[in-house]
């Protein structure tokens, strides 16, 4: 398995980002293409030249590009067509980038499917999946607000697509639900094309649906996400590393550990001695 930096991790900027994840030794790099200069629509003929150039001149690769657009996703049946679009286009990016994977949350499957919610995620997940196919590429649904049973349910009853795959972090199904990833990892080990290298630990039960709410911006009377939730230095979690990464190899699962951390004072050095914490796991 190779490791791989979340630039936006960083807060320093795509070039500063660039420099610091190969001082780290990184393998690669991973940043977000729905916003600022790395958005499609700025990222210009002359940008991706000179990206596709910087890359291999610092020793590094594209491990994948995050294509998420906030809010719920592809939860909002009126806001779809717009995602969708921009969605393709940042998978269109990565390809001419190097990589083919994009890497997105899709808002929360039901584990019902009489969930009117099912019906609208699955109409979205096919469009992607039809797009992914056609063009070489793969959209990561991220994991973690619902169970891996559930997911894995999901992605199954599209018919396995070859377009659609799983970003597997460990951390969020840690904080958000309390699964075992390694359990998680057995279930859903055929879809995994990249995961994120991330920790952390539940403080108490939280509802998904108020959390993830929360995360979208809306106002939930009297819920704090901090109460219930703790993203943490790699090692430092509940996410059980040596048992993690045998499961991904059992999976054989050979891609990206991108290492992601969203909370701290100190990202930067979290970041660097993420790095080190799994070079010596994967000796």
């Amino acid at each position: 398995m190779k490791i791989g930096v979340l630039l936006d991790s960083l807060r320093l900027g795509l070039d500063e980002g660039l420099k610091a994840a190969a001082e780290m030794q990184a393998d690669g790099v991973q940043f977000f293409a729905t916003r600022g200069a790395t958005h499609p629509a700025q990222l210009d003929a002359r940008g991706r030249a000179a990206l596709k150039r910087r890359l291999p001149d610092l020793g590094l690769e594209l491990a994948a590009l995050c294509g998420d657009f906030g809010g719920h996703g592809f939860a909002r049946v009126e806001e779809n067509p717009r995602r969708i679009d921009d969605s393709r286009r940042v998978l269109d990016l990565a390809l001419e980038l190097g990589t083919n994977v994009v890497t997105t949350h899709i808002g929360i499957v039901p584990a019902q499917k009489s969930h009117p919610r099912y019906a609208v995620l699955a109409r979205a997940c096919e469009e992607l999946a039809r797009y992914g196919e056609a063009v070489g590429g793969t959209f990561a649904v991220e994991t973690g607000p619902e169970p891996a049973a559930v997911l894995r349910a999901f992605l199954d009853d599209l018919g396995r697509p070859k377009g659609l795959g799983v970003n597997f972090d460990p951390a969020n199904l840690v904080m958000v639900i309390n699964e075992d990833p390694v359990a998680a990892v057995q279930a859903l080990g055929p879809y995994i094309v990249h995961t994120h290298a991330k920790d952390g630990v539940n403080l108490k039960p939280v509802d998904a649906e108020k959390l993830y709410a929360a995360f979208a911006g809306e106002k939930v009377p009297g819920f704090l996400w901090t109460d219930y939730i703790d993203e943490l230095p790699l090692g430092q979690g509940k996410v059980p590393w040596p048992k993690y990464l045998a499961a991904l190899r059992a999976a054989k699962y050979d891609g990206y550990l991108t290492i992601e951390r969203e909370m701290g004072d100190d990202r930067r050095g979290d970041v660097g001695r993420a790095v080190e914490f799994l070079r010596e796991l994967l000796v």
